[in-house]
């Protein structure tokens, strides 16, 4: 059997949690541009309806910014979830400021003291604040997933003004993150593969 398949076919008895990353309205501005993987937020809908029937952890990290123009000031809409992916009354949600969903924030407290050590993340962007999150949970020794198509990125200029489009970011993103900080699988493997599991 393949190793990769092995290590996420199997998981079992372990605590889980389902981490959004910053679903939010602010991503559908027109200033960020073109962006892949336009199915993400179906994909997002599919793993939430799962991992809720399933009586799982789900954590909703929404991004928040003190600056009054920013998209994502609370007092603007793009600061509100996505209608897809909008908490539950019982569902945490988990105010951050900066990249990282563990910095200046209880996430990780949270995830220990549930004795939670299996974490699955899904969101936006893929580059950026997922792609934070990802590798801090691994370095903080979580069993981290990453969900492929259940996040997506937008278009990036370098220092030198090369345009790279959407789907070369989010791809390398990918691949810069599975097996050394995640595994790297899609909706449909992890539904698949984690839909006889109870814990």
């Amino acid at each position: 059997m393949n190793e990769t398949l092995w290590r996420w076919g199997f998981v079992q008895h372990h605590q889980k949690a389902l981490i959004m990353v910053d679903v939010q309205k602010a991503f559908e501005h027109e200033k960020w541009g073109e962006r892949n993987n336009l199915d993400a937020e179906k994909n997002i809908s599919r793993l939430l309806t799962f991992w809720r029937e399933k009586g799982w952890t789900v954590i909703h990290i929404q991004h928040t910014s003190d600056q009054p123009h920013s998209l994502f000031h609370p007092a603007n809409e793009g600061h509100s979830f996505k209608e897809i992916a909008k908490p539950l009354d019982e569902e945490t949600v988990i105010q951050k400021k900066v990249n990282s969903s563990f910095i200046g924030t209880n996430l990780e407290e949270q995830l220990r003291s549930n004795e939670i050590d299996t974490v699955v993340i899904a969101g936006l962007t893929t580059p950026h604040c997922v792609s934070t999150t990802t590798r801090m949970s691994g370095n903080l020794g979580f069993d981290t997933y990453l969900i492929s198509d259940a996040t997506a990125a937008f278009g990036l200029a370098d220092q030198t003004g090369t345009y790279y489009d959407p789907e070369t970011i989010h791809r390398l993103s990918l691949a810069t993150l599975h097996d050394e900080f995640a595994t790297v699988l899609t909706t449909e493997q992890l539904i698949t593969n984690w839909a006889s599991k109870s814990s």
